[in-house]
């Protein structure tokens, strides 16, 4: 089992920066690749971007590597990932969560309960 633990939430005015970190626990051993999805009230859950454990290379959504604004890292020896974000804007605002995949999972099967981040006009 993985638990996931989000953390960085919160209101930020537009043009700002905000950092979530999302600590693993549990099997840590045996992720192989977390990621960053949002949810906007009434819609579904979008993917944002994600880390592969192994070789800490970063992949995002279309939208998300075209704008630049948003970077993922990890912290291995303290099993966070973290999710920079850039020139906020009022349309980032979301509920982030954090996932994990595991060895021979069949996707993101483990999600911490996410946090909010509201950016301001």
């Amino acid at each position: 089992q993985v638990q996931l633990e989000e953390r960085g939430g919160g209101l930020v005015q537009a043009g700002g920066s905000l950092t979530l970190s999302c600590e693993a626990s549990g099997r840590t051993d045996s992720i192989r690749r977390m990621a960053w999805f949002r949810r906007v009230p009434g819609q579904t859950r979008l993917f944002v971007g994600g880390i592969l454990m192994a070789s800490s290379l970063t992949y995002y959504s279309d939208s998300v590597e075209g704008e630049g604004r948003f970077t993922i890292s990890r912290d291995k020896a303290k099993n966070v990932v973290s999710l920079q974000m850039n020139s906020l804007k009022p349309e980032d605002t979301a509920v982030y969560f954090c996932a994990a995949w595991v060895l021979n999972g069949q996707g993101y099967e483990y999600w911490g309960q996410g946090t909010q981040v509201t950016v301001s006009s």
